[in-house]
């Protein structure tokens, strides 16, 4: 999964007008998301989103 959004940030950097900084911005948001008491149910949603395991 992790690879998954890898891949997406590298083509919003290389093919849209997102910056690095913006890029480290909404990365931040993500590990304070992830340490957040909704991390089990945003984890549980991407897994059957993307069918992973």
């Amino acid at each position: 999964m992790l690879l998954v959004f890898t891949v997406g940030v590298f083509v919003l950097i290389r093919y849209t007008s997102l910056t690095i900084i913006q890029a480290a911005i909404c990365t931040s948001f993500g590990f304070f998301l992830a340490s957040s008491r909704f991390a089990p149910f945003i984890t549980q949603f991407f897994t059957q989103f993307l069918g992973a395991k």
